[in-house]
């Protein structure tokens, strides 16, 4: 595994890291072995965060006993510091550790949230007293709207920055990359696959690593994706062209109103579980497993039609998708 340096953190992260998302979706017994796993493949940088449910608890349990070797992130949601001096008590006693590597600002997504957590009584407080306490090594940023994640690294009191970047989601990042290098901030690259959306994992994570990122952390939900994921962080070899052609045509198909499977749209009040639904109706459009997907679909126990049009996933979903009526499309292929 190759490793680089996280911004002036001065840690050395594996260029491939550790997304904490799916690892909710497995049993305890299951995550012991995915993140033994990437323990074992060279995988040394591990984020999750408060709003993963069990996640911070699932690799706590496998971490906490290898603690010096390995550089744990997380991150709330919390925007006070009241808030978020209680989410950081709690990310210790759920991980099992005595000090967090990195503790981020999570999906800080319009210009309220930025305002209220630099304020004197706001998250970034918080996570500084937590720094001075020893409790918190370093503080950074995530979120998809790149302009608020430039003006908060303008502020200098941010180390690393957390952002989406794919074959799909490539332009306009130069703004953020740019400005990152003007401050020293490490840059962790989110969603590298659109969230299962890219199938081909190894053209994609290496058009990633051509840029000047520090880490990519790839989603992983068995050991099988775990190797797989590993891989192009063994040998960074740049993509020939007839590989950037195919990664290319992939992501023109994918265009840009997808889900990326973040599962900030979750839960729904209807217990329809909106990522899969989705997800089998990419399977469905994209590369005509047509029976399949359906078979899937039939076999969730909420199906896109039990949608009342509350609007909550919407008002959740970070890249402002139409999910209400992606949901009665999906219905109608899936359903029929």
């Amino acid at each position: 595994m190759q490793y680089r340096q996280l911004g002036r953190t001065g840690l050395d992260v594996s260029v491939i890291g550790f997304g904490g998302i799916p690892i909710q979706r497995v049993s305890d017994k299951e995550a012991t072995a995915i993140v033994q796993r990437a323990l074992d493949k060279g995988i040394n940088f591990f984020d999750t965060a408060r709003g993963y449910t069990d996640s911070e608890a699932k690799l706590g349990a496998v971490l906490k006993c290898c603690r010096r070797k390995v550089i744990i992130a997380t991150k709330s949601m919390a925007r006070t510091k009241d808030g978020m001096t209680s989410d950081i008590k709690k990310s210790l006693a759920t991980l099992g550790v005595d000090y967090i590597d990195l503790y981020q600002l999570h999906n800080v997504k319009d210009r309220a949230a930025l305002e209220q957590v630099f304020k004197p009584d706001g998250a970034l407080a918080a996570l500084k007293e937590a720094k001075r306490a020893g409790v918190v090594k370093h503080i950074g940023i995530t979120g998809h709207i790149r302009s608020y994640l430039v003006e908060a690294l303008k502020s200098g009191e941010l180390e690393t920055v957390q952002f989406p970047f794919n074959a799909v989601e490539a332009s306009g990042a130069e703004e953020l990359f740019e400005q990152a290098k003007q401050v020293g901030a490490g840059i962790i690259i989110m969603k590298p696959l659109a969230g299962g959306a890219i199938r081909n994992t190894n053209y994609a994570l290496r058009f990633i690593l051509e840029y000047n990122v520090t880490t990519v952390i790839p989603g992983m939900d068995s050991p099988a994706q775990v190797d797989e994921n590993v891989m192009p962080g063994h040998e960074l070899l740049p993509l020939s062209a007839v590989e950037k052609k195919v990664l290319e045509k992939e992501a023109g198909v994918l265009g840009a109103a997808f889900c990326r499977r973040c599962e900030y749209c979750q839960p729904c009040p209807q217990g329809i579980d909106i990522p899969t639904v989705f997800l089998l109706d990419g399977y469905y459009t994209r590369y005509d497993l047509k029976e399949w997907a359906r078979e899937r679909y039939w076999a969730l126990p909420n199906k896109a039609d039990a949608c009342v049009e509350c609007g909550e996933c919407e008002e959740k979903c970070p890249y402002s998708l139409p999910i209400r009526r992606m949901l009665t499309e999906s219905s109608v292929r899936l359903g029929g």
